[in-house]
């Protein structure tokens, strides 16, 4: 099932990012020394307790008919997630509140977190980073996969496609690093480097924006070789298990982000269901570790795992 905001179409993106996470198989080999498990990772040179962040999700009432507001879920988001020694990432909207209250909640916390804009038009991008200062902001990200919802692309001002110029000119009006969300195959992956992204998340948008296409799981090895550790990898798109993040890791990740769970946790159970979903998950993700041969995120490599992917 899918909760929330549903995907395009017959649903089939959603459901094959599920599906393919079936077909990676952690290789179980538990002869290595009885070690601390240990999760703790970096974030662009900032330490985390494990490499599990928060997706950016916006717009509670439209589409989870939920009650809660904006302000109070991104302050469930960002407060829960640094309760847990990890971040989260914000999201946008066409209404300049989805953006601008988890920002300024980003700043209450010191700047920890990645604020999230939507690839708008040159006029939206001008007036939401007018608003913010990305100076001591962890990252800035950019979800250019959100072309693709098309109730946006009608807005005043409008979501447009990005072009490599647009990453360039958001580049060069930030000062933190940028993340580009919404890599799916090796070729977009390197267009976002030239434009000078310092890192990507491949997510095909939780399966909301094009039905049928590639899972996030399968298009990852091929991005991982072709990024060639010039940028980080994170990835998103199904996964509801420390067990599912192993894989990830295994593949050529340097992180997992956790939507539509994360999202339900924030409005039924505040900050503290967020914090104690991610520490469910790094407990799972030290499970799968120490029956791996794993004691450090370094030795999850992709001899870990076993693929059955059908082409």
């Amino acid at each position: 099932q899918i909760p929330g905001v549903g995907g395009k179409g017959t649903g089939s993106t959603f459901k094959r990012n599920y599906a393919c996470l079936r077909k990676v198989h952690p290789l179980m080999d538990p002869l290595k020394s009885d070690r601390e498990i240990i999760t703790k990772s970096e974030f662009f040179g900032h330490p985390i307790s494990m490499p599990i962040f928060g997706a950016p999700i916006a717009g509670m009432r439209p589409q989870y008919q939920s009650d809660v507001s904006e302000k109070d879920y991104a302050w469930a988001m960002i407060e829960g997630a640094l309760k847990a020694g990890t971040i989260s990432f914000t999201g946008d909207g066409k209404d300049l509140n989805l953006f601008l209250e988890p920002a300024e909640i980003i700043k209450q916390h010191d700047y920890q977190g990645v604020i999230t804009i939507k690839p708008w038009e040159q006029k939206g991008l001008d007036l939401r980073l007018s608003k913010i200062d990305t100076s001591k902001l962890w990252a800035l990200a950019c979800d250019i996969d959100a072309a693709g919802l098309l109730f946006l692309r009608d807005a005043d001002p409008k979501i447009t496609n990005f072009s490599i110029e647009d990453i360039k000119y958001l580049k060069q009006k930030i000062s933190c690093p940028l993340i580009i969300k919404g890599i799916l195959t090796p070729k977009a992956a390197l267009k976002a480097l030239e434009g000078g992204a310092d890192g990507i998340v491949v997510s095909n948008h939780g399966g909301r924006v094009l039905d049928d296409t590639l899972s996030t799981i399968e298009a990852l090895p091929e991005i991982v070789k072709a990024i060639d550790k010039r940028a980080k990898i994170f990835i998103d798109g199904g996964f509801r298990s420390g067990n599912d993040i192993f894989k990830a890791l295994s593949l050529g990740a340097d992180g997992v982000l956790i939507g539509r769970p994360l999202a339900l946790e924030a409005i039924t159970e505040g900050s503290q269901g967020v914090t104690n979903y991610l520490f469910r998950l790094q407990q799972e993700l030290k499970e799968t570790m120490l029956m791996c041969g794993a004691n450090e995120l370094s030795e999850i490599t992709p001899d870990k795992v076993m693929i059955d992917f059908e082409r």
